[in-house]
């Protein structure tokens, strides 16, 4: 497909991001395609690696495009979105359940779908372009593709911190926090990977030292909060402006929804258990929360001002998270 280069070169499956006019946003197609290539090469003894990369020097992958599924919402038809997200996480499992080598060469822009393919790869490079974050609250959503499985692993309350303020990590801070492994300057990528096509060797992957970590050092204390108005107010007695100001334009049901997810994420043994957890609120999202106003001031209209309604409270968290019955997101090999 023309957004998705699919091939085997050499010793290695090959998938290129390859609309870089829209920022590689994943569109339903191309979590299918991605899909079905990994099923395809799982077993196929030419196949000795994957290595994941896109077009142009802005985005490896900024995120899903939703615009479909927004207009599809609009107009009543919730089962889009639904059928979008469940393809998009079977996907995301695919990658990090997959049994040969993943290597991902992500620069510039990887958020939300792009840490959805990129952030579950057994190799994850980044460079000095790359910013990563999950910015899910900011359009009525919560950090899904596997989002919450990450955040709930990053070091302290930086999951937490993320989660909710969407904030966007370098190099450093994505390898402190668990969403990429090394730092390679992008000039290195090209050779690297027609070496890693030729021989099919992840022992031809060495990363240079980290950048510095801002995060690793900053006090996060407040996100121990145990619900968002305890991190607000703790916020507010620290006299943190700049994080407030970014809670306060975030959607309110997202970020509590978000927290949830996040600590329930922790006591997960795999990834598949926190996709369906996400599942559960994003196959709600376009009839029952902030979603389709949040895209709609980002993204349709671009005015940047959202007038969110969802409430905030624990029994809208708890009915956003509760059992989808037969539309839940299962898993073939579920114990």
């Amino acid at each position: 497909m023309d957004d998705l280069h699919i091939r085997i070169t050499g010793r290695a499956g090959r998938i290129t991001f390859s609309r870089p006019k829209a920022l590689n946003a994943l569109s339903h197609d191309m979590a299918r395609a991605l899909h079905a290539a990994l099923d395809q090469w799982r077993r196929d003894p030419a196949v000795a690696l994957v290595v994941i990369d896109a077009e142009g020097d802005r985005a490896f992958c900024a995120g899903g495009d939703i615009a479909a599924v927004y207009h599809a919402g609009r107009a009543g038809d919730h089962q889009l979105g639904r059928a979008f997200f469940r393809d998009e996480y079977r996907m995301n499992a695919a990658i990090a359940d997959f049994p040969k080598p993943i290597v991902a060469f992500m620069q510039g822009f990887v958020m939300g779908g792009g840490v959805g393919v990129g952030g579950h790869a057994s190799h994850r490079i980044v460079g000095d372009t790359t910013q990563i974050a999950m910015p899910e609250s900011g359009i009525g959503l919560i950090p899904d593709v596997g989002g919450t499985w990450l955040l709930s692993r990053a070091p302290g309350r930086i999951g937490e911190y993320l989660a909710l303020t969407g904030a966007r990590m370098q190099a450093g801070d994505a390898i402190h926090a668990g969403f990429a492994d090394l730092y390679l300057p992008e000039a290195e990528w090209p050779p690297l990977i027609a070496e890693l096509e030729q021989a099919g060797d992840t022992r031809a992957i060495r990363g240079r030292p980290a950048p510095e970590s801002p995060l690793a050092v900053r006090d996060l204390s407040a996100f121990g909060g145990r619900h968002l108005d305890d991190i607000v107010a703790a916020l507010e007695a620290a006299g943190d402006d700049d994080t407030l100001a970014i809670l306060r334009r975030n959607s309110p049901l997202s970020m509590a929804a978000s927290l949830a997810m996040v600590r329930a994420a922790r006591s997960d043994s795999r990834m598949q258990q926190a996709l369906s957890r996400e599942f559960r609120f994003t196959a709600r999202a376009t009839a029952e929360a902030d979603f389709l106003e949040g895209v709609r001031a980002q993204i349709i209209d671009k005015d940047r001002r959202p007038a969110w309604t969802a409430e905030a409270t624990t029994e809208k968290v708890q009915a956003m998270l509760a059992s989808l019955d037969q539309d839940e997101l299962l898993w073939e090999d579920a114990e």
